[in-house]
Parts: C-alpha cells; structure tokens; sequence
C-alpha cells in the first residue's frame, strides 16, 4: 500500500542538526531535478518580487529568506517538517514504534521543492507551493509530472494507492486509475450533503492513520478500502475507468466535530 499525502505549507525547520543528504533521500534518481529547483528557489527567493512570484505576504518574509540557506540548514524527518491539520491528525508522535515504521514504508510526500519525499527522509523547512510559476522552471506540477512518473509508478507496482493529495499536487502525478482511491471528504448539513473543505485534510489524515495503525492487513484492493473505511466512517465508493481512479467518499454526520 502507497499513501499519498500532500506537504503542510507551514513547516517546522529543525533547531539543530546536519543538513540534508541529497543521496540519502528517497528516490535518489530525483537529485539533478531536484538541484535545478533548488538553486531556481534560491534565485526567486532572493529577487525583489519574491512574495509576488511565491505567492506569499510579507508576514512571512523569514519563510522567504530560509529558501536562500536550504543546502546548509538543518534538517528533520518530513514527518516531523510537515505540521498542520492533516498531519495532526495522523499524529505520527503517537503511533507505536512498528506503527511509526509501517508509516515511514508507506506514505509518501508529494513537494514542490523535492518532487517526491519519504516520511522518514530528513529536509530543511522550505516555502514553496505546487501552484508556484518558478522563473527558470515553470509551474511545479507540470515541471514535475513527467519526471515523477517512472519512479513512482515502480514504487507503487501493483500494489493499491490511497491518493490523499489537494487537487494542486495530484496534477504532479497520476497514477495507473486500476489500483488507486482517491479520497473525498462530506459531511451532512441539513440533511444535504456537502463538501468539505479545509477540514477534509483533518478527516484524510485520520484515515490514514486508521490504516496504518488497526491491527488488519493493509487493504490490497479498493473493496478492501472501503471496508477499511466502513470501520469508522460511513463510506461509499465510486467505481473509476480506465482513466478514472476510484473515488472513496467518506460522509461524515451533521454533528461530526473536527475538534481534537
């Protein structure tokens, strides 16, 4: 099983520590694209429409200015870079030891900046979105597609991948539909069902920890996922096509609170 996730766009940089290894991180054939993004980062980063090209305020001008030292400032596991909603509520601090290891062998992080990252691969914190039109690179995710697919595609093989992915990083790679769910997110209100939007990522990393730490096999199918999700969720899942993934719908009630 492959999950998916998307970065936080707040990342916690390490208080101290080596930098990063470029030859140390998953997928280590990524290392000359990821170079070419690092030093065109660095360039935007350092111009005077900076903000502008990142599409950040000025509150945060020192998330800005880190991009400039990201080969010589420390770095942490993702798991630990990456913070916000989604990834509270995967709470990898709390998983057990075997837990936090079936977490580091199956999530994969979906950057901007690294193309694609394992969980327990050691970066800096960066400012950098998908979304981003890097000057000398040209939008992220159209940069990134073609270079992510053949590693990728081998890292997922046959085995069935769980897209929890915001609709801006999964433009920057599309898996094989057969063995992949992506994952949406309702809740009832008024009896209506509707979209949910920025607590979908609190529900997405709560199913994803719901995977990895029940005591059952890994799903190896989109059924199999769906009962996954049954366990806890009221669930319904779409049939994809040969071009479609499948879409699981996790439909949460009107009283759902996203507390906690």
């Amino acid at each position: 099983m492959l999950i998916l996730l998307p970065p936080s766009e707040g990342k916690q940089p390490a208080a101290s520590g080596a930098p990063f290894d470029a030859a140390s991180l998953s997928f280590p054939e990524l290392t000359p694209e990821r170079d070419i993004v690092l030093h065109a980062l660095a360039r935007a980063s350092s111009a005077e429409d900076a903000h502008q090209v990142l599409g950040v305020g000025a509150s945060l001008a020192a998330e800005v200015a880190r991009n400039l030292t990201l080969r010589d400032a420390p770095a942490s596991p993702a798991h630990a870079v990456y913070t916000g909603v989604l990834y509270e509520a995967l709470g990898y601090r709390s998983m057990t030891p075997t837990q936090a290891g079936h977490a580091n062998e199956s999530i994969v992080v979906i950057s901007a900046l690294w193309g694609a990252v394992g969980f327990s691969d050691r970066i800096p914190a960066y400012r950098l979105s998908m979304s981003v039109n890097l000057p000398g690179v040209g939008k992220l995710a159209t940069w990134w597609k073609p270079r992510l697919n053949a590693v990728l595609s081998e890292r997922a093989g046959d085995g069935l991948v769980v897209d929890c992915r915001s609709s801006t990083y999964a433009a920057a790679w599309v898996p094989h539909p057969e063995n992949t769910v992506s994952v949406s997110v309702f809740q009832l209100r008024g009896g209506v069902r509707k979209v949910v939007s920025h607590f979908a990522k609190h529900t997405r990393g709560e199913f994803a920890r719901h995977l990895l730490t029940r005591r059952n096999h890994a799903p190896e199918s989109p059924a199999a996922l769906l009962a996954a999700a049954r366990q806890k969720w009221d669930a319904e899942l779409i049939p994809g096509t040969t071009r479609k993934a499948h879409q699981l719908n996790i439909i949460l009630p009107e009283d759902h609170s996203f507390a906690g």
